[in-house]
This record gives structure tokens, sequence and C-alpha cells, in this order.
């Protein structure tokens, strides 16, 4: 068992409205052989997401910030290289929350690994997309938050992304109507491959009034559900749009995580009260509870030829931050992942 050695990447300085490149340093560390109770691991895949941004802010949240000058912390696959713990061999492919780095050790429980199958017939990446974080993430928030009924009229914006995209398939799967927003021709047609009955390109809609436009025309009778990935307009619009008793899940507001001054909120919120929504903000965290189901759908979905997932890849650790600054200009179809060896 050998010491070897990792590129990382630490947080230099907190970014002020969209993460720039000198927002983040490289360092190299020696990732020394495993003492009792730990393993060493070469990370061969990590995941970049849009929760990182809020934890670039010095401020309490659900989880951590990140430090100044520590190595970032994100998702990863990867395989055991040493190993000095009794349930792990050289060899096992682990998932852990050790990401932004080649290589590391340390004991498990530190890093949140845990050990992956290794006959699925699907790659390593898809244990930090489809069948991971994200893939949980649009499960517990369609079936569980937004109590999904078939028949259902649903709305998701961010359609095209990790998370979106498993929502679309899923109330598709369960047999309802299904309304995306991607930006873009191209997002809007892997939208339309994956299921969904209309995909409304914000980009092309323009401002709020187009994107409200072109959802009244997709919904002429409104929408049951709505999945949030976007915030902002699309908020405001699927507010407007809803049907009495519609629910909303509230995942995420990508459109204002680098906003450095507070934007103004929906001017249509009173509806809220006459139509009586429900609206509901989650983390997956609180929704572990239904990894076993997820995990056995999943699987079921995958291998029927219900669920298809796409992943956008970069290649090579020195792309990590290129990758995470391209969730806020859109560069991603589905799972946006660094693949590292």
């Amino acid at each position: 068992m050998s010491t070897m050695t990792s590129k990382d990447w630490t947080l230099a300085k907190r970014p002020v409205g969209e993460p720039q490149a000198d927002d983040f340093a490289m360092v190299s560390s020696d990732v020394p052989a495993p003492a009792a109770g730990e393993i060493q691991v070469r990370n061969s895949w990590m995941s970049v997401d849009p929760y990182m941004r809020g934890r670039m802010y010095d401020r309490e949240s659900y989880v951590p910030p990140f430090q100044i000058g520590e190595v970032l912390q994100g998702g990863a696959v990867g395989r055991v290289t040493a190993s000095n713990h009794p349930d792990y061999a050289e060899g096992d492919l682990v998932q852990s929350m050790a990401g932004w780095r080649e290589a590391w050790t340390a004991t498990p429980e530190a890093v949140m690994a845990q050990k992956l199958p290794g006959d699925t017939g699907l790659p390593e990446s898809a244990f930090l997309g489809i069948v991971g974080m994200p893939g949980l993430t649009a499960y517990a928030g369609i079936l569980r938050v937004a109590e999904l009924k078939e028949g259902d009229t649903v709305f998701v914006s961010g359609a095209a992304g990790a998370v979106g995209s498993a929502v679309v398939q899923i109330a598709k799967i369960k047999g309802c109507t299904v309304i995306g927003s991607a930006g873009g021709e191209q997002k809007c047609a892997l939208v339309k491959e994956l299921g969904a009955d209309e995909c409304i390109d914000y980009r092309a809609a323009g401002d709020y009034e187009g994107l409200l436009s072109a959802l009244r025309a997709a919904a002429p009778k409104g929408i049951d559900v709505y999945f949030d990935n976007v915030g902002g307009d699309h908020f405001q619009a699927a507010i407007e749009v809803a049907r009495p008793f519609a629910r909303m899940a509230i995942c995420g507001m990508i459109s204002q995580y680098n906003d450095t001054e507070p934007r103004p909120g929906p001017n249509n919120v009173i509806q809220i009260v006459g139509k009586q929504l429900q609206i509901k903000g989650f983390i997956v965290s609180s929704h572990a509870d239904m990894l076993p189901d997820f995990q056995r759908d999943m699987a079921s979905w995958i291998m029927g030829g219900k669920m298809k997932f796409e992943e956008t890849v970069m290649e090579g650790v020195e792309n990590a931050p290129a990758a995470f600054m391209g969730l806020f200009s859109g560069q991603n179809k589905g799972k946006m992942l660094v693949k590292l060896s």
C-alpha cells in the first residue's frame, strides 16, 4: 500500500454573482496509505450540482458552507486502490462525497462512502445521476411532495437537466400529460424525446409574457402540478396557470442562485389563497426513506426501456470548475459530470 498524489480543487474566494474561474484554486496533495479502518480510493467520476452554489455563501443552510482554502466536496464514484477496512477490498466500486479531487484516503463514514453493486449493467456515472441523488430527488419530489396522480397535467421547469428530465419520464410513466420548459431547440427536442407532450423554449419565448403565453397554449385547461427547478418567471407563470388545488414541488431556483441583490417575488402570490395551492419546498435528504422503492422502480424502468438518461461529460479534473460554471449558462443536457480517469 503506497502513497499517491491527487489534484484537488479548493474555494479560493467566495463568488460574487456568477462564479468565475479565479474563485477556485487547484492544489496538489499526498494521499497516504490507509490506516486502520480507512480506504484509499481513486475517483473515476465526480459530480457538479447547482446546490453547490449555495454552499459557496458564508451562511447557514441545510448543509454547512464551503470554507476558503479547503478542498470542495461533492458526489464521486471511484475504485478502492488499497484497504485497511474489513468491509472493503481493492477494486470495490465506491460512491462518496469526496469529489473535486482525484483520490482520497479516509474512513468511509468521514466521506459518506458506500460500496456499490458491481453487476447492475449500468455505467459507473449513472450512480451520480439517474440512480443517484438527482434521480431520487426527482422521484421523491414528484411522487411524494407533489402527490402526483394519474391524469394530472404537469409542468416541469429545467426539464432537460438531471432532475427535470427524470421528472418528465416518471410523470409520463404514471399516466400524466407533461409540459417541459428548456432553453433552446436542442434541449426541447431532448425533452420531447423523453416523452413530454410539449416543451416550451423559454429562450424563444423571450420574457415573462412570452413564457406565460406559451404555457397557456400548452395547458389551456391549466396545470395540476408544477415541479420547479428554475424559480423566477417560471414560478410566477405556474401560479398564474395553476388550477384550483394544484400542487407545487419546489426543488430549486437556479435562475436566482447568483443574484447579488434581492429580486421582486412573483406579483401574483395572492392567487395562492384563492386557488388553494399547495406549495412545498424540499431537499432530497429528508426523503432518504424512499431509497429502496426508488432503487427498485428505477432499475425496473431502466431495464424495461421506460427511463432514459443523458449525460454531459467534461474530461479531466482540471475542468471541474468549468463544468460547474457551465450549469449556470445551460451547457448541460441531463447530468453534468467530470470524468477523472
